[in-house]
């Protein structure tokens, strides 16, 4: 990795690369490649080995972290542990730095790297994803949101600087993190090149090709197979919207295909090309989800043109969008009663869901832009460099 004259030298935390699939190294990986590009940074990005790391560029990176996924693999519940090597290796790295940029504030591998940026006296950047995640297990519900309460408070209280993507997870903090500096809000910027609507000609063409069933409407859910995305919730709906062609396209331990619905179709981690269709070709995004901020997914399929339905603390995420975000309670016995009434009315009204996809895809384009996200992020990492 070549360094760029007046480029800072930023040592970036995460969890996954963007080969786990996941929205946070998703997001994580395009930021990173975009402040390489224009020469703000030169990136060195740890996170754990478990998947393909992202190829390096002259200003780019990746030093892939030995660690044990064992509690994913199990448990579905992400979070690597990674060997004393690795540990070892990001602490050189983060004494290094200009700038320790770190994505979420409970990963160990992320405590790790802010303790050895704070004995090195390196300036820490936090940009927090995840607040409160109700988890139905008691014991695992409790321990998040005590860590929340000790740990996040710690470190997003000590960091040198700290963006939320979502103004439900700002809120979140706000009730007991005692800020060093005054988080700001930066929402995450979405490739409208790529993820861009059809024309209702093409869209046609397009379901067709994919094997959709005419004169059914297609009911996209996108995302990890776990309890948190709410599969226990889309379960019952399945049965319930019987009327509907789902399609779920992600990976877990959780399997819709095992449901025994004949209306229901599993794509194993959609990538690249296939992806943009899918959000193109459905009519609505369901996304029963709890304890998120607000998710890629949901920025994606809007640029597409395809509306959303969400749980209300995941529309709380983006207040812009509350006129053209679709949104019901979730978390509680009611919430596949609701969800099921909310999508027979929806469905019963197929003009007004195509009515709303070009005012969504124009929100999207309007709203999330990249190069206005990267431009703020530059501010942030050289105020944080400068405050050290």
């Amino acid at each position: 990795m070549s360094e760029q004259p007046g480029a800072l030298r930023v040592v970036l935390v995460t969890h996954y690369y963007p080969a786990h699939r996941g929205g946070v190294e998703r997001i994580a990986g395009e930021l990173a490649r975009r402040l390489a590009h224009a020469g703000v940074a030169t990136i060195d990005w740890h996170a754990s080995d478990c998947d393909a790391a992202p190829p390096a560029s002259p200003s780019l990176r990746a030093t892939p972290a030995a660690s044990c996924n064992f509690t994913e693999r199990r448990l579905g519940f992400p979070y690597p542990l990674w060997k004393p090597p690795a540990l070892r290796r990001l602490a050189r790295a983060c004494a290094a730095a200009d700038v320790v940029h770190l994505h979420d504030c409970l990963y160990f591998p992320n405590i790790f790297a802010f303790a050895a940026a704070r004995r090195a006296g390196r300036p820490v950047l936090v940009t927090q994803h995840i607040g409160h995640v109700p988890y139905r297990n008691p014991l695992l519900a409790g321990t998040h949101a005590l860590a929340n309460r000790v740990v996040g408070a710690w470190l997003l209280g000590s960091a040198d600087g700290v963006v939320f993507e979502s103004e439900s997870v700002r809120h979140y903090f706000a009730r007991f993190v005692r800020y060093r500096v005054e988080p700001l809000l930066v929402q995450n910027g979405v490739d409208t090149e790529i993820f861009r609507p059809l024309s209702p000609e093409a869209r046609t063409a397009l379901r067709e090709r994919l094997g959709a069933p005419r004169g059914k409407p297609l009911l996209l859910f996108l995302g990890r197979f776990v309890e948190k995305k709410g599969l226990t919730v889309l379960r019952e709906l399945t049965a319930r919207i019987s009327n509907a062609y789902w399609v779920f396209a992600g990976w877990g331990p959780i399997d819709p295909g095992q449901w025994g619905r004949d209306n229901v179709s599993v794509v194993p981690s959609p990538e690249g090309t296939h992806l943009t269709e899918l959000y193109q070709a459905a009519d609505l995004l369901v996304l029963p989800s709890v304890g998120e901020g607000f998710p890629l997914s949901v920025q994606e399929a809007m640029a597409c043109g395809t509306p959303a339905l969400v749980g209300t603390d995941t529309a709380a995420g983006c207040p812009e969008a509350a006129g053209l975000l679709l949104s019901e309670p979730t978390g509680s016995v009611e919430t596949a009663q609701r969800w099921t009434a909310r999508l027979q009315s929806l469905l019963a009204m197929p003009a007004a869901l195509e009515a709303l996809r070009s005012r969504v895809a124009q929100f999207a384009v309007t709203q999330w832009s990249w190069q206005r996200c990267v431009a703020r992020y530059a501010e942030l990492l050289q105020a944080c460099a400068a405050s050290r």
